[in-house]
């Protein structure tokens, strides 16, 4: 490949001597205004080839990652290079693009820079793309691949609104020359390429690659990888870079079965290290260790809010396992192809605050009792966002009632068969603006009357005001039955993962609810959450799984 690169690239300045060569420059403009800060496109042309490039790369000053192209009509093949940092280029070849494309030609002319035009038509992905080009220079060329030999095209305009237009065309003596480094060692096929400059458009923090999230005594930490509670939650050590303003960051997770059949709480965490103890604590030392919450009801709740001396858990994501997706594709029904694996993605950019430039620590957590248990992976990603607005500059952990120790003895989230429910009694060091509070929520446990099951209303009080009141609740668990092989069928021709439930569904991600608490000044506050939990039903009882942190300016 790298051979037949530099050949093409060798021919290409063989023939460029003696022809007519120009220089196009082309900007953008959006809803017909000038697109502020842009890096206007050049495409330099003659005859037989077509160079176009960003004015950034053509000054050798480069934008990571940026990509451009050299185009030979004789073989009407595209050369594609881009850099995607300053030590890493690839290069890919493309010979079908151009042949593929297909155009309406379009009875209408018109004069751009006091050259005659023609129109042509296309529509791509939806996209309606109108093309402008002339042939009174005797050259093709555009400012994209799109088009390349209709003419020279000097204007092209997306849906009616978004339009590339040549600002300036000038004759050279000589075409350009071409810098040696665009013959790079690392040539991929087409797909490799485009996955790799997308790719490099952001960044990877890997966190966990299918580990196996089981209950087994043979479930053992290693340098890297720490396990606890009989292997139901992972935790690893983790290097945050720098994130910069306004920049979106995401958590993805993949779950497959490796045995386990049942629809089960997973949870993304993040352990905070900021205070006396820690979490961490408790997973290495028993859930006794952690502080005690009590409000009355005669049981004792270990690290669920946060003290002077502790931070709960960060909930970066709550999701929920099918039945069995993967491990039971064989349990066959008529018109019925089940997925190999679940993928769960959410924003957490609200939370950036609590993770730019730290190390952390980041578990998972899958509550089962199964050896094979389930196969998950689990990464950050952060995507720079141009102009982006900061969404919080202060996060603060305030109370997590998913007991993720639940298979080392942490007690289950029943706190709230009590009037009182849960309340929080926290301490701000600075005033925070425009508060709000990152509140997740889901009710489980009891069969047709748990709260799994029935329609229960959550209350927020800051300082003892009632400032928020929704009942969560998910009717649309039907959308995910190819998710669910091992779900039970019932008589009525329903299946378990078809049923409503209180906030969440087999194979599915939690959103959070944001609650605004306006401006909250220094010094000692309350929150309180009331759930009218249902009562218990011989061996079987209910429980709720709330986290909540703030998050402010």
């Amino acid at each position: 490949m790298k051979r037949l690169i530099l050949f093409a690239i060798l021919l290409f300045f063989s023939f460029s001597f003696g022809q007519t060569n120009y220089k196009i420059t082309y900007t953008r403009t959006s809803n017909g205004t000038l697109v502020e800060n842009q890096d206007p496109i050049i495409a330099y042309s003659n005859e037989i080839f077509t160079r176009v490039i960003s004015k950034s790369i053509d000054e050798n000053k480069n934008i990571y990652p940026s990509e451009f192209f050299n185009l030979d009509r004789k073989s009407n093949t595209i050369i594609q290079i881009a850099y995607l940092n300053s030590d890493n280029s690839i290069v890919t070849k493309d010979s079908i693009s151009l042949i593929k494309q297909s155009f309406e030609l379009i009875d209408e002319t018109k004069k751009i820079l006091g050259y005659n035009c023609k129109k042509a038509k296309t529509i791509i992905n939806s996209n309606t793309i109108e093309l402008w080009y002339t042939n009174d220079l005797k050259v093709k060329g555009a400012p994209t691949q799109l088009g390349q030999n209709l003419g020279l095209v000097l204007e092209l305009v997306r849906n009616g609104n978004f339009v590339i237009s040549a600002s300036k065309i000038e004759q050279l003596k000589k075409f350009p020359i071409i810098p040696k480094n665009e013959i790079s060692e690392k040539t991929v096929d087409l797909l490799t390429y485009r996955d790799l400059v997308w790719k490099s458009r952001f960044t990877t923090i890997p966190i966990f690659k299918e580990e196996i999230i089981n209950f087994s005594d043979a479930s053992k930490s290693n340098d890297s990888i720490l396990r606890f509670a009989n292997g139901t939650i992972i935790l690893r050590k983790v290097k945050i870079p720098s994130i910069e303003k306004g920049s979106q960051v995401f958590v993805d997770v993949t779950e497959q079965s490796n045995g386990d059949a049942y629809d089960r709480t997973g949870s993304v965490f993040m352990i905070p290290m900021d205070k006396k103890v820690s979490f961490l604590d408790g997973l290495k030392n028993g859930a006794k260790t952690l502080p005690v919450y009590e409000n009355g009801n005669g049981k004792k709740y270990q690290g669920v809010v946060s003290t002077d001396d502790y931070s709960s858990l960060i909930e970066l994501m709550r999701f929920f396992t099918p039945f069995g997706i993967k491990q039971y594709n064989s349990l066959q029904l008529k018109d019925k192809i089940w997925e190999e694996k679940v993928s769960y993605r959410q924003d957490i950019s609200e939370l950036t605050a609590a993770l730019n430039n730290k190390e952390v620590y980041i578990g998972t957590f899958i509550g089962n009792y199964d050896k094979g248990g389930h196969k998950v992976s689990v990464n950050l990603t952060i995507h720079p966002e141009e102009n982006g607005v900061s969404k919080a500059s202060n996060v603060v952990s305030i109370f997590n009632t998913t007991n993720v120790m639940e298979m080392a003895g942490q007690e289950y989230g029943t706190m709230f068969n009590s009037d009182k429910g849960l309340v929080v009694n926290f301490k701000l060091d600075k005033d925070l603006k425009n508060v709000r509070l990152r509140y997740i929520t889901t009710g489980h446990g009891g069969w047709e009357n748990g709260d799994e099951f029935v329609p229960k209303k959550n209350t927020i009080l800051l300082n003892e005001k009632e400032v928020f009141h929704f009942t969560p609740w998910r009717e649309d668990c039907g959308s995910f039955r190819l998710y669910n092989p091992a779900s039970g069928n019932f008589p009525n021709g329903l299946s378990s993962s078809d049923y409503s439930r209180s906030n969440w569904c087999p194979g599915m991600v939690t959103n959070p609810v944001y609650i605004d608490l306006g401006d909250l000044k220094a010094g000692n506050h309350t929150l309180q959450v009331k759930i009218p939990q249902g009562a218990n039903e011989g061996s079987s009882f209910s429980a709720w799984n709330v986290s909540g942190v703030l998050i402010g300016e």
